[in-house]
């Protein structure tokens, strides 16, 4: 399973990268606004330009025609982005449209199996349900994503799954048993991802054993 990380934080983004570990990068206006930023294509084409792999930037306007022109937009800012397209039936027709131009979509704010698989069907190349959205409102999240996992690789779909709104560790943990390609996390996660309290605890005795000998 992939790591995605789900931020428009620099900062975080290039500490995050010099770990080796994040395979790309989830993003939105809402979070740029989040960092106190104004210019949503300057901060897009920064990351991008930290993260090799791809980029998710969301479209902001509403009816198809519109959707589609911002999307062709955004994705010349740079050659590893990929749009985000909510899931709706005009962004299904975006997304075919999109996909005969051999632009990449990310079918975003996913909540079905049907949703899936239209994404899949008409070309996006990941669809990303919302786990913790779901957990909010009292379904199983992952076993949403599960099921999507299960469903495409049963028709040998090639559309990716990433799982998303990731809330804790666990989830993690949950997407990768469920078999999802990817998983966009926040970068508070991904640290506590790599931490625990034994491996803290061994440190300090090796530290502390390491000083009893140089003493000697």
């Amino acid at each position: 399973m992939e790591i995605f990380l789900d931020t428009a934080n620099i900062e975080h983004i290039r500490q995050a990268a010099k770990l080796g570990i994040v395979s790309g990068v989830t993003t939105n206006p809402s979070l740029v606004s989040k960092e106190g930023k104004a210019d949503y294509e300057a901060v897009v084409k920064e990351i991008c330009s930290i993260i090799p792999g791809p980029i998710s930037a969301e479209v902001v306007v509403e009816g198809a025609q519109a959707m589609t022109e911002q999307a062709r937009k955004i994705a010349s800012w740079a050659p590893n982005i990929v749009i985000k397209i909510p899931a709706t039936a005009e962004g299904l027709e975006v997304i075919s449209a999109l996909a005969k131009e051999k632009i990449k979509v990310n079918f975003t704010l996913c909540f079905s199996l049907n949703q899936a698989l239209l994404a899949a069907r008409a070309g996006a190349a990941y669809v990303s349900p919302f786990v913790g959205r779901l957990d909010d409102v009292g379904h199983d999240g992952m076993a949403l994503v599960k099921d999507i996992v299960d469903v495409f690789r049963n028709y040998q779909l090639p559309t990716k799954v990433i799982a998303a709104s990731i809330r804790h560790p666990q989830h993690c943990v949950a997407a990768a048993k469920a078999g999802a390609h990817i998983a966009t996390v926040p970068y508070e996660v991904l640290m506590q991802m790599i931490k625990h309290p034994l491996t803290n605890v061994g440190v300090a005795r090796f530290l502390s054993d390491w000083q009893r000998l140089s003493k000697k």
